[in-house]
Parts: structure tokens; sequence; C-alpha cells
């Protein structure tokens, strides 16, 4: 019996790799999971050519991110754990619009991959849907696109864009800094999303570690340490906008704290941290030694153990502390604000 046209498309396709057969039953099987991060404000299933939310009302402000894992990915890859991954591209994208206040509302990802592998995906999807849930935030929707060529074999990319809101009244943007005040850190639980590329060359190429080894100075493997989940601050910081004053906040991500903390700063002021007011990781200790790192240029690539930095007055640090402490995080002290130019001073 002669195939029919679909059929012979179909397998055409397939040979040239691409499997839309596999690809449309690994969306089909995940719909149960995203379901569980649904919230009031969510119109519509996932599969439709977009999703829909409802409007927050008119005084409400929308704050959006769009980020990506980085490559992170290859650890990822290399470890042959993806269950963690979604929990660090939702998590970074919270932080980033947490810092003008807002809160998250729906989460929709990218995920670009040489060959669609349902194992992987779904590994993806489940932390998606973990860290989504954990801030109810829904997952609104997504796009996967199987490109072989473009990608390595068994690599693939992971982006996501959130949005979130915030009442006008309440927006955060800087403008309250005054010299003074004081900063306050939250700890990161490691890297997080940032600096890969570095600590790839140094950890694996200069000092020659393996995927399962031991990571020097701790207990747990180097994937271990290497994979530990991008925090997110929402459920501390949230608790803290209801007792004090925040002036600013920063997300230690990309360009570390000289580049970072200055967006969210007026033109008129300087932020002087103490960088002995925290522990830094071992991790962090490990590459600047081992790969011969400035020490400047560490405070630039990477979070040095600072997750997130907040601005407060000088008279609700106290306060501060106590709110952060009792929503589960650990808050130091780790600087103030001074007369300036918008420059970041680093005291070692």
């Amino acid at each position: 019996m002669k195939k029919s046209n679909a059929s012979t498309h179909k397998s055409a396709y397939a040979a040239a790799g691409v499997d839309i057969d596999q690809k449309m039953a690994g969306i089909a099987a995940i719909k149960k999971m995203v379901k569980t991060t649904r919230t009031p404000g969510v119109l519509n299933d996932i599969g439709q050519f977009g999703g829909f939310f409802a409007s927050p009302g008119r005084d409400k402000v929308l704050v959006a991110s769009t980020d990506g894992v980085g490559t992170k990915l290859k650890i990822a890859t290399l470890a042959r754990r993806h269950d963690t991954i979604g929990q660090d591209i939702v998590n970074h994208c919270i932080n980033d619009i947490l810092v003008q206040g807002a809160t998250p509302l729906f989460f929709m990802d990218y995920v670009g991959i040489s060959k669609f592998d349902r194992s992987i995906f779904e590994q993806i999807v489940k932390g998606l849907c973990k860290a989504c849930r954990e801030s109810g935030c829904a997952l609104l929707g997504g796009e996967t696109a199987e490109m072989p060529g473009l990608y390595p074999p068994e690599e693939y990319d992971l982006v996501g864009t959130i949005v979130g809101t915030v009442d006008k009244r309440s927006v955060i943007n800087g403008r309250k800094v005054r010299p003074g005040d004081v900063m306050i850190g939250l700890p990161s639980s490691g890297l997080h999303t940032n600096g890969y590329s570095l600590a790839r060359k140094v950890i694996f190429e200069t000092a020659k570690l393996k995927i399962n080894d031991i990571f020097p100075g701790t207990r747990k493997t180097v994937a271990d340490i290497l994979l530990a989940v991008h925090l997110s601050y929402l459920k501390p910081v949230t608790a803290l906008m209801r007792k004090v004053r925040i002036h600013a906040m920063a997300h230690i991500t990309g360009g570390g704290f000289p580049d970072n903390v200055p967006r969210v700063l007026p033109q008129n002021v300087d932020a002087v941290f103490d960088c002995s007011t925290w522990k830094v990781p071992p991790v962090f200790e490990f590459i600047r030694k081992a790969g011969k790192v400035d020490r400047e240029e560490m405070y630039r690539v990477f979070n040095m153990g600072i997750g997130m930095v907040l601005v407060v007055p000088r008279g609700d640090v106290e306060t501060a502390l106590a709110t952060l402490r009792k929503a589960g995080s650990k808050p130091v002290v780790i600087g103030w604000i001074t007369k300036g130019n918008r420059k970041v001073q680093l005291i070692h």
C-alpha cells in the first residue's frame, strides 16, 4: 500500500533530525505538571498560540524580564541532571522583577534543543513547575524548538520571560537612596547562573577536576556545587516590604557588584561594601586561587556569596534584619551609602 504524503513528509523530517510526534507526545505528557502552577489569573491551557492572563487592574504596573541560564547548562548536560535548571531560570527572573518591588504573575519558557529528548524535557519542566508553584507564579506556556545542527548533540538552551505586577505607588526605583543608608546582603547558594564560562575553564581545564570529584574544601561533588539552585528571594523580600521602606534592591548577577549595584543608585551617591563582613563560599576562593584571578575581577564576574543587596534607612536596619531572619533568610549588614558619583567601592 502506498504511504500517504503526510506519512512521507513526517518520515523525511524525522530523518532530517526533527521528530514532531516525539515533541507533541512530550508536550502532552507535561500538561498535568503545568496545571499544578495554575493561578486564578490564568484563562486558558497550554498548547494554544498564546497564553491568556487576566489584567491586574488600573492601579498596577506590569514589570517584565527575560533571561537565560547560560553555560550552566553545560554542567547539567555533563552531570546528566536537568531537574534543577528550570528552577534556576524561574528564580533568576523572579529576582530581576523583585528589585522593582514586583511579584510574579506568570512565566513563559523557551527550550531550543538539538534533538528532542523526552526525559530531559520532562526534567526541565519539572524544575520550572516546582519554582513556579513555590512562588505562586503560573507557568503560562512556552516554546520548544528542535534544531539539529544549531546546537551540539545532547545540548540545549533555556530562556524564560516573566511578567509581574506592582502597585504604582510601591515601585522601588532607587530614587530614595540617601547617604547614611545601610546595605544588607542576602546569601547566595553559590554561583547561581553567572560566571560559568570562567568557572568551567578553571575547574575543568586548569584544576583538572571531574564532574563527580569531591569539590576541594567541601563534602559535595563538583556537580552538586555547580548545580546549586539559584535562590529566589521572593519570600524574605516580600515580608520585608510589608515592614520596612526599602530604598533600593540589586540582584547580583552578571557584572557582579560594580555593574549591578549602580543600576539602582541615584547620581549623587556611592555604595561602599565591607567585604570582610560575610564569608565567601569555598567555590569562589577555589576559582580565585586555582585560576589566579584578580580579586577585583572576581567581584565583577561572580556574586561572591551575596545574591541580593537591599538598601534601607539606617533606622530600619534592626527591624529589617529581624524580619528577614523570621522569613528564613540569613541577612548580613555588608556596607553603607555615601556621597559620590554612582560608583561601587569594595573594601577588602
